[in-house]
This record gives C-alpha cells, structure tokens and sequence, in this order.
C-alpha cells in the first residue's frame, strides 16, 4: 500500500513517459530503455540485451542494473506526478540476488511513499523469461516545486 502524502495527480501513459524520457536523455533510446507499462504507482521498463552489457563472468553488468532500476523510478514518477521531469534521483541502495541471464531485463517500479518533496521507490529487476529475481532496488527521488 502506498502512503500518498498529498492529492492525486493526473497520469501519463507509457508512451508519453517513454517520449519524456527519450526527450531529455536522447541515450535511452540508444540503450534500448523501452517503458512497457505505468499504473497507478508503478511502471514496468525493459532495457533490451546488448552484448556490451555482459562482463567478465558472462554475467550482466552491475552498472547495467542500476541504470535500469533508475529509469523504472524515473518512469514511475513521471507517469504518476504528470510528467515532473525534474525530478532526480536522491538515494539508489542495490542488492545483486542472483547472475542475470544474457536476456533482456525487466524492471518493476513502485512508489511506496510519495511526499511533497520526495518519493521512496522499490524496483524488482528480472531477466525476461527467467522467474528469479536477479536484483532488489529501493531509492528516493527528489521531487522539486511541491511545497
């Protein structure tokens, strides 16, 4: 359950956020950062496998993961706070589960607390196809103008 500390919002679709996010980092894009879905709290982002990606180990990058899980809270508070494109990341703690597949990845955004000033977000990131989760992602986003 979520603790929404002020009014509801009008929400943005997933191809608005994705547009947002691709309007103002053009590298998404060329990552291969693909918003799949938003709901009320949440998004889910795919992030499309590049061989560059892998490390030695034949497992994804940690970095990789990181960049995913802070698009999904990206994409989580622009589609649920009506596009607030100034929002930034604050705080990102990861835990690395488990090897991720060469596979894309998937990345589950939920608000768990929004404030005027601030979002605490959860990310559960998995490769596609593949049930374990590979990595655990909590973090704060910084939220400007809501006073």
């Amino acid at each position: 359950m979520v603790q929404v500390l002020f009014g509801k919002r009008s929400m943005l679709t997933a191809k608005q956020v994705e547009d947002l996010i691709r309007g103002g980092l053009p590298a998404a894009a060329e990552q291969g950062i693909l918003v799949e879905e938003v709901g009320e709290h949440r998004a889910r982002v795919r992030y499309r496998f590049d061989a560059s990606m892998v490390r030695p180990g034949g497992t994804v990058s940690g970095p990789t993961l990181m960049s995913l899980a802070d698009a999904a809270m990206y994409a989580a508070i622009l589609a649920n706070l009506d596009g607030q494109e100034m929002a930034v990341t604050q705080n990102l703690n990861i835990n690395f589960l488990s090897k991720p597949a060469p596979a894309d990845l998937i990345g589950e955004a939920e608000i768990i607390r929004l404030g005027r000033r601030s979002a605490v977000l959860e990310v559960r990131i998995y490769s596609a196809g593949n049930a374990p989760m590979v990595a655990h992602v909590t973090g704060t986003y910084a939220i400007p103008g809501n006073s």
